[in-house]
């Protein structure tokens, strides 16, 4: 169910951002359980002036190669679970594509089931009308 929005500096080739696409999609199966085939992904590129990330924020250097990666999913997962999450990406995108480390910025925003419709203007999640609210 996870949503993720890919922000990307301007002139990235289509084959780096299906790179970095993969990789956080593998990561999300590996590591933090996303099944099979609930791959959805927004990645959108933009000038220097659209896409912000300050330089040395908590003293990490980052370049003007520096990316965004926001993950919106169903809440529950372990502090541990997420720390794995942010290696894993980190780690997959400097092997795959040098991207530096320091250039990875992620942000997990968590949500409950029922804030999903994936089609026909349903809560496929959501307890059905008139049932228990159950968690």
């Amino acid at each position: 169910m996870p949503l993720a929005r890919i922000d990307l500096p301007k002139g990235t080739t289509a084959d780096y951002r299906s790179a970095v696409g993969d990789t956080v999609y593998n990561a999300m199966i590996s590591v933090l359980n996303v099944p099979q085939d609930d791959r959805f992904q927004v990645i959108a590129e933009h000038a220097g002036a659209d896409l912000v990330i300050d330089a040395d924020y908590l003293g990490i250097h980052r370049s003007p190669d520096a990316i965004v990666i926001q993950v919106t999913l169903n809440e529950g997962r372990s502090v541990e679970m997420k720390r794995a999450f942010y290696k894993a990406v980190a780690d997959g995108l400097h092997e795959r594509l040098a991207l530096r480390r320091e250039d990875v910025v992620i942000n997990l925003v968590e949500v409950k089931k029922e804030n999903w419709s994936f089609g026909n203007g349903e809560a496929q999640y959501a307890p059905a009308p008139g049932a228990a609210n159950v968690k």
